[in-house]
């Protein structure tokens, strides 16, 4: 018997022995797998193509609240509505008259028309109220931080939204997400711009910002319209809240936005009152708001406009933007192509796409059918496409050549171009259609970008500048600061002499430190 126990607990020990190997063994794996990782991760061309991810996931998932609501928040209000329109209707009954209740009703509609635009238009108001905010405050401490607070803001905005039953914490959450975008959209474009900087890379990674900002804003009417009418109003809201909580804690673990490595080492950007001064800078934002004109505007009024025209069913109403997408996703990527080939003609294909806008917006009304519809609406995307991939790399280029390569101010200055249009349209565009009619507005969006396109013909040196020949110290007043762009112009002379910089074991440039201490 004895034998037996101490055998029998020679078995356990030798057993559990085994275990305590095996799981050392694992956890060896998982530690150099991890390792690995690492190491991957420290690869600067992965590194990059991880940070285009995280950007444009933050983008989609902007994109997509902005636009997901389009078929949630009037029939969801109109039900708050309806509700203390019951409540009320008794005691309306017995204080007025058949003829004092059309009255009271028409005023109604009218109080929840206007709700539902000032609603749309929060976003972009506060956004464009922010937005000069944030550019600063991103040159200060870098992209990484604002975009990781941008993602934490947009996270509580969706929950809000999920859980809101009144107009006020509608709101409240609508407001909110243009808190958040004014930190993600503007940090997320200007991190790769900063993390891409040849032309042609630069072009093809903000074409595929674009491509997912454009698939975000087109897919989202049909996605939270299918959810809202089978799960209910919480349930968009909470998968966008779990995409954008997975974006921001990869964010958090590849970015690592607290840590002081980034903001240590970044020059002092210019002012974004200098900026909005620059006048190729000012003749960018305005085609950027222009061409967005006719998308911001026909958005809240294209859908009665073609239930009195059409006729057209509501699924109908819902589609008329998604075919959209692949001329967009087309443009950009034509955009791109020739952009690569022929740089210098930047200008010529923003100033095509206006043109093309300007046709197509002035043909929407025109058409009679939803098939019809299709082709003026696939245009007027077709031609922001051009735009929008021609003029934001053109935005980084102006800074590098005239300004400080600190990229937080500038694209917030274009992202105020988008709110300008996005604000005005929600709330203007009704007013318009009412007062002058929906063919009036059409013709005269459409000729306001037509007249732009010229406009653009003043960048067509500009695209042809050179960093050594930057016209910076012409600008601004105080002239060049010196000690910064000494170092970049030669950094970049050596780079085209094909030499390259000696960098010690401390990560100082020892070339370009003993350089710009002779110059001095």
């Amino acid at each position: 018997m004895d034998t037996e126990g101490i055998t029998e607990d020679h078995g356990a020990d030798h057993g559990a022995g085994d275990l305590a190997q095996s799981a050392a063994m694992k956890l060896s794996e998982i530690g150099e797998r991890t390792k690995q990782l690492g190491t991957k991760f420290k690869d600067p061309e992965r590194q990059r193509r991880i940070i285009l991810v995280i950007v444009c996931v933050a983008l989609l998932l902007d994109n997509m609240l902005y636009m997901v609501i389009v078929p949630i928040i009037p029939d969801y209000l109109a039900e708050l509505q309806s509700e203390a329109d019951h409540a009320s209707f008794n005691a309306r009954v017995i204080n007025a008259g058949n003829s004092s209740n059309h009255t009271i009703f028409k005023a109604t509609k009218g109080n929840f028309d206007l709700q539902i635009g000032v609603l749309f238009a929060s976003k972009a108001i506060l956004q464009l109220l922010v937005n000069p905010l944030t550019g600063t405050f991103i040159d200060r401490v870098g992209y990484d931080l604002p975009l990781f607070i941008g993602l934490i803001i947009m996270f509580f905005s969706t929950c809000l939204f999920a859980f809101a039953d009144n107009y006020v914490s509608l709101f409240a959450a609508r407001s909110l997400q243009g808190l958040g975008s004014a930190f993600a959209d503007t940090s997320g474009i200007a991190m790769i711009a900063d993390k891409y900087t040849e032309e042609a890379e630069r072009s093809r990674a903000l074409g595929i910002a674009l491509a997912f900002i454009s698939f975000g804003s087109l897919v989202a009417p049909p996605f939270g319209g299918i959810l809202y009418e089978f799960c209910g109003k919480r349930v968009p809201f909470i998968v966008l809240a779990c995409i954008c909580f997975t974006d921001g804690m990869l964010c958090l673990t590849v970015l690592k936005p607290f840590s002081r490595g980034e903001r240590e080492n970044m020059p002092v950007g210019t002012p974004i009152y200098k900026l909005m001064i620059d006048p190729y800078i000012v003749v960018v934002a305005g085609a950027l708001t222009t061409c967005n004109i006719p998308l911001a505007f026909l958005e809240p009024t294209i859908a009665n406009w073609m239930e009195e025209t059409m006729h057209s069913s509501q699924w109908e109403i819902g589609l008329a933007w998604l075919p959209a997408f692949f001329p967009h996703v087309l443009g950009v990527y034509i955009t791109v192509k020739l952009a690569a080939k022929y740089p210098h003609l930047q200008w010529f294909y923003g100033a095509l796409g206006m043109v093309i806008i300007g046709a197509s917006s002035c043909t929407v009304p025109a058409c009679k059918t939803f098939g019809q519809l299709m082709g003026p609406l696939c245009g007027i995307c077709f031609g922001i496409a051009l735009v929008d991939t021609a003029l934001l790399p053109t935005l980084a280029f102006l800074v590098d050549v005239r300004h400080v390569s600190v990229y937080g101010s500038v694209y917030a200055i274009a992202d105020i171009s988008y709110c300008v249009a996005y604000a005005l349209g929600p709330v203007v565009a009704g007013q318009i259609v009412h007062d002058l009619g929906f063919i009036q507005l059409n013709l005269g969006m459409g000729l306001a970008n037509v007249l732009y396109a010229p406009a653009l013909l003043l960048l067509k040196n500009v695209c042809q500048m050179k960093p050594s020949n930057s016209e910076r110290g012409m600008l601004l007043e105080e002239g060049p600061t010196g000690l910064y762009d000494t170092i970049k112009t030669q950094e970049r002379e050596r780079k085209r002499k094909g030499l390259s910089n000696v960098v010690d074991e401390n990560g100082i440039d020892r070339y370009s430190e003993e350089e710009s201490f002779e110059y001095a």
